[in-house]
């Protein structure tokens, strides 16, 4: 079996089973099985494929035709440039939420020091370290999450300090000039209209906030003006209609910002410390 009729074999099947971009799909989990990148399919659609490498493509493809996504079958997602280890026990970093790290940029660059709240694997917090040169400060109430975030930071040489705790309750007051979020904001009522990928796969700590998905909103904007040091800075990632709610939770904050998606979707929200 040759890289060529291998693609051509994997797109045919990802298309027959509805997933979404099956070309890339299939050459995104070829290129893994060949611990090669995607260039070397294109130069070299000759290859033999040994029997371990088709085995390892068959059983990629097999977990994505179950629903499995493609990041947690290569382990890897790029964000803001870098590429990231995740895994199941991460929400997989989007590029809606590099617009954080633009708002971020934009209101504090000079913040120091920064906090992530509910870090995930780390993307906000590393991202925002090698940015600036701060050393940053995150959060997550999952160790296992915890550890992941300290994987990508040592990988990619970021200092940072990692806290397992819900939201910021380890957080020592009036201690940080920035905190960043991407909380969960999924309202548990949406759960069956998820993507199968997302609903089944990635971890609902990290996606549902009780009934109306502001739970997590409302804690960090209630705790934030203990942790915040004075004009001190709040950035979060906005779910779909919930900038009404979230504006209304920061009414006592002032220069409130909103910034949109490219699909002009408002994305974010950043609003500072009287």
């Amino acid at each position: 079996m040759t890289v060529q009729a291998a693609l051509l074999q994997g797109t045919r099947l990802l298309e027959e089973g509805g997933v979404a971009v099956p070309r890339l799909t299939a050459e995104v989990l070829l290129a893994h099985a060949l611990h090669r990148d995607r260039v070397y399919l294109f130069a070299h659609p000759e290859h033999e494929l040994s029997e371990l490498e088709w085995l390892h493509y068959g059983r990629y493809l097999h977990e994505r035709l179950k629903g499995k996504p493609t990041q947690y079958i290569t382990g890897r997602q790029e964000f803001y440039g870098r590429e990231f280890r995740v895994t199941k026990d991460v929400l997989i970093p989007r590029p809606e939420t590099e617009h954080v790290v633009e708002m971020a940029l934009e209101v504090a660059s000079g913040a120091r020091p920064i906090l992530d709240v509910g870090t995930g694997s780390g993307a906000l917090a590393i991202t925002l370290a090698l940015e600036t040169g701060a050393r940053p400060y995150a959060t997550d109430i999952s160790p296992e999450a915890a550890r992941v975030a300290s994987q990508n930071g040592q990988r990619l040489g970021a200092n940072m300090a990692i806290v397992v705790c819900n939201v910021m309750e380890a957080i020592r007051e009036d201690s940080m000039d920035l905190i960043v979020s991407n909380p969960p904001y999924v309202p548990a009522a949406q759960r069956e209209g998820l993507q199968r990928e997302v609903r089944d796969w990635e971890p609902h700590v990290a996606l549902f906030a009780g009934a109306g998905g502001f739970e997590i909103y409302e804690r960090i904007v209630a705790d934030a003006p203990r942790v915040l040091r004075p004009g001190g800075w709040l950035v979060m990632e906005l779910g779909f209609s919930s900038l009404d709610r979230v504006q209304e939770l920061l009414g006592g904050w002032r220069d409130m910002q909103v910034k949109p998606d490219l699909a002009g979707i408002p994305r974010v929200i950043a609003a500072q410390r009287d």
